[in-house]
C-alpha cells in the first residue's frame, strides 16, 4: 500500500468516524450481531482459511470462529452498561456526571496464531464504542483482515468504518508515528512491542501491547491427578505451543512428579502430528522453519545443559529438520539457567520440573520477565486463591488454562505489556472520558 493510499484511508476513516459515533448503541449492536452471524455462516470455508494459512488442524479451526461469536456477543452485550454515564451522589443546583466518549481512530495489528480471536477483542468493542478501526491482519493471514471487512460490509456498517490495511513493518510504523490515530491495539512479540513503543514516543498516542507470555502451571500434592494431565497436556501442545497463554512450563509436587512425568509422557505420545488438513490431525506445523527452528535449538541447548528428552520423536513420521514440522517434545532436569524455561518458546516444547513446597513454586513462577498468565492444579480453592495472589501475572487460573473468558479481562504485566481488553474495563481502553458539571442559576 503507497503512502498516498494509506493517507487517503485515514481521512476516509476519519470522516467514517464522526458519523458512526453519533449511530445509536442499540443500531451498532444489531451491525455487529449480524457480522458475528456471517462468520458463523462461513464457518467451515474460514476454519479451512486458517489450516492453511498458519497450520492449525482442521480439526481445531473452526473453534475459533466459535470463540469469536462467544466474545463478540458478550462485549456487544455489555456495551450499553460499560458505556453508560457515571452518576456521581446528586447535589442540589447541579447536573454532574462523566460520559466516556469514542477516542476516534483505532489501529489494530492482529498476529497469525489467533488471528479472529485477537482481532475480535479490539474490534468490536471499538466499534461498539462508536470508533472507526483501521485493521491490519498479519501476513501469514490476510484471508482473516478480509473476512472482517466481508462480514461487516454484509452487517450493513457504513462505508470505511472499518478498513483492512496490508501495510510493511515500516509503513505501519510510519502509520504509529504519524499522530494520524488516536489508540494502536498490537499483539506480538516484546521486541516488535518495543518497536511500536518507539513509533509512537512524543504521539501521546493511546497503547495496548499484548506481547506475549512464559505461562507456568504448579500442580500441587492435592491435585485431581488425571484431570490436571489431560488438561495440562492441551494446554501446551494445543495449537502446536503456539498460544500467548499455552503453558510452557510445569512445576509438580515432589509427591506426584514421578507419576505426573509418566502419565504425562504417554499422553503426548497419542499425538498424531500430521497434514493439518487432515481431520485426524491433533498437531500441525508450527507457523514457519525459523520458528520450528528456533524451538529445536532451544531443545539442543537445554539438553547439553543437562536435560533429558522424553519423546521418542522418531514415532513422529512428518517431523524433519528444515521443516515447520517439528515433533512434540517433554523435557525433564531442567532448570532456570536454561532458555527453554525462561524465555519464549511458542511451539510444542514443555520443561517439567519437582517443587518441594508452594512456596518454591510460587518463586519460580514468579521468576520471569513475563506475565500473562498462570495456573494451579488444586482441589483447595483458598489455597488457589491465596496463591493467586502471590503470582505476578494478568490472569491466575484454577484448574484450567490456555482460555479467555470474555468476562474478565485480559491484561499482563512486566514484558508482556500493558493495557487491558474485553470486560468493562476492555472499553475504558478504548473511550475518553469527559466530565459534564452543570450548574443551574
Amino acid at each position: 500500500m503507497s503512502m498516498r493510499d494509506l493517507e487517503k484511508s485515514v481521512e476516509s476513516s476519519r470522516v467514517a468516524q464522526k458519523q458512526w459515533q453519533e449511530v445509536s448503541i442499540s443500531e451498532r449492536a444489531e451491525i455487529c450481531e449480524k457480522a458475528v452471524m456471517y462468520f458463523e455462516s462461513k464457518q467451515d470455508q474460514i476454519a479451512e482459511e486458517i489450516s492453511w494459512q498458519m497450520g492449525r488442524p482442521i480439526a481445531f479451526s473452526g473453534g475459533e470462529v466459535e470463540g469469536l461469536a462467544q466474545r463478540a456477543r458478550h462485549m456487544i452485550g455489555i456495551a450499553e452498561q460499560s458505556l453508560a454515564d457515571l452518576v456521581p451522589t446528586p447535589e442540589d443546583g447541579f447536573k454532574r456526571f462523566i460520559r466516556r466518549e469514542p477516542l476516534g481512530i483505532v489501529f489494530i495489528i492482529a498476529p497469525w496464531n489467533y488471528p479472529l480471536l485477537t482481532a475480535v477483542n479490539s474490534i468490536v468493542p471499538a466499534l461498539m464504542a462508536g470508533n472507526s478501526v483501521l485493521l491490519k491482519p498479519s501476513a501469514q493471514t490476510p484471508l482473516c483482515g478480509e473476512a472482517f471487512v466481508k462480514a461487516f460490509q454484509a452487517a450493513g456498517l457504513p462505508d470505511n468504518v472499518l478498513q483492512c490495511l496490508f501495510l510493511s513493518h515500516k509503513t505501519t510504523e510510519k502509520l504509529v508515528s504519524s499522530r494520524d490515530i488516536d489508540f494502536v491495539c498490537f499483539t506480538g512479540s516484546v521486541a516488535a512491542g518495543q518497536q511500536i513503543e518507539v513509533a509512537a514516543a512524543g504521539t501521546f498516542t493511546g497503547l495496548g501491547l499484548e506481547l506475549g507470555g512464559k505461562d507456568p502451571a504448579y500442580v500441587r500434592a492435592d491435585a485431581n491427578f488425571d484431570y490436571s494431565v489431560t488438561e495440562l497436556v492441551d494446554g501446551a501442545f494445543f495449537n502446536s505451543g503456539q498460544s500467548c497463554c499455552g503453558i510452557e512450563r510445569i512445576y509438580v509436587h515432589d509427591s506426584l512428579y514421578t507419576q505426573f512425568v509418566e502419565a504425562y509422557i504417554e499422553k503426548v505420545n497419542t499425538l498424531t502430528l500430521s497434514n493439518p488438513i487432515d481431520p485426524s490431525t491433533t498437531l500441525g506445523p508450527v507457523v514457519k522453519t525459523s520458528a520450528a527452528d528456533w524451538v529445536r535449538q532451544q531443545i539442543k541447548d537445554a539438553v547439553t545443559l543437562g536435560a533429558k528428552p522424553c519423546i521418542d520423536t522418531t514415532k513422529f513420521h512428518h517431523a524433519a529438520e528444515g521443516t515447520p514440522y517439528i515433533a512434540p517434545e517433554v523435557l525433564i532436569d531442567v532448570d532456570h539457567s536454561m532458555s527453554v524455561m525462561t524465555e519464549e518458546s511458542f511451539g510444542p516444547v514443555v520443561g517439567i520440573m519437582s517443587v518441594g513446597s508452594d512456596e518454591q513454586a510460587v518463586h519460580l513462577m514468579n521468576d520471569s520477565d513475563l506475565g500473562l498468565t498462570a495456573s494451579l492444579w488444586t482441589q483447595d480453592q483458598s489455597a488457589g486463591e491465596h496463591l493467586g495472589n502471590q503470582l505476578q501475572t494478568g490472569t491466575v487460573f484454577m484448574n484450567r488454562c490456555d482460555y479467555l473468558d470474555p468476562a474478565l479481562t485480559w491484561t499482563g504485566i512486566k514484558n508482556t505489556g500493558r493495557g487491558a481488553t474485553l470486560s468493562v474495563l476492555g472499553y475504558q481502553q478504548l473511550t475518553q472520558p469527559k466530565s459534564f458539571h452543570l450548574k443551574n442559576v
